[in-house]
């Protein structure tokens, strides 16, 4: 099998995610670097002693395309289209893949006070209980309740199709035994 090497990276998960690795090094004289942070599959893994993503670039993301939407429509648009347009542009960019990540408390309060602060300027106020009132007036849900929602979707999708691949197994064993 042959390894892009500019493409590749190690990280270290775990208890011993600080000790220095010795590098590993092709036939061809070529070596992966070892990172503290890598990307795969459009999420981003940190060395930890868990199973660690960073929200950085997804948060990056979402402030982007906001601030694109925003700075084009914000002064003329209702705040229902802003409201729908973020929902459908932006927080998907938001919560790409972190579905099937765990995800800690403190970044669950951090995806939460994005779309609290995008509340505080949309509707010019920086009270936290009439943010709150006009999240449950138009309907939108935080970060935490959509992953929260996802995940569980996620999971019942994956117990549904490994029950029905274990059913199929059986039968084909089944039908071969007989």
């Amino acid at each position: 099998m042959s390894i892009n090497f500019s493409k590749s990276s190690c990280l270290r998960i775990g208890p011993r995610n600080n000790v220095v690795c010795a590098t590993i090094t092709s036939s061809t004289g070529s070596s992966i670097p070892w990172n503290s942070e890598i990307r795969y599959l459009g999420v981003y893994l940190v060395k930890f002693r868990t199973v660690k993503c960073s929200l950085d670039a997804a948060k990056r993301g979402f402030y982007r395309v906001f601030n694109s939407i925003f700075g084009k429509i914000g002064h003329i648009a209702s705040e229902e289209v802003i409201l729908k347009l973020v929902s459908t542009k932006c927080i998907p960019i938001l919560l790409y893949g972190l579905e099937v990540l765990p995800i800690r408390q403190s970044q669950f309060r951090s995806l939460d006070f994005m779309i609290n602060r995008l509340f505080m300027k949309l509707f010019k106020t920086s009270d936290i209980r009439l943010v709150h009132l006009c999240q449950d007036l138009f309907h939108f849900h935080l970060p935490s309740e959509l992953l929260q929602q996802r995940t569980k979707n996620s999971w019942t999708k994956y117990k549904v199709n490994l029950y029905i691949n274990q059913c199929m197994c059986h039968a084909c064993c089944l039908f071969v035994v007989s």
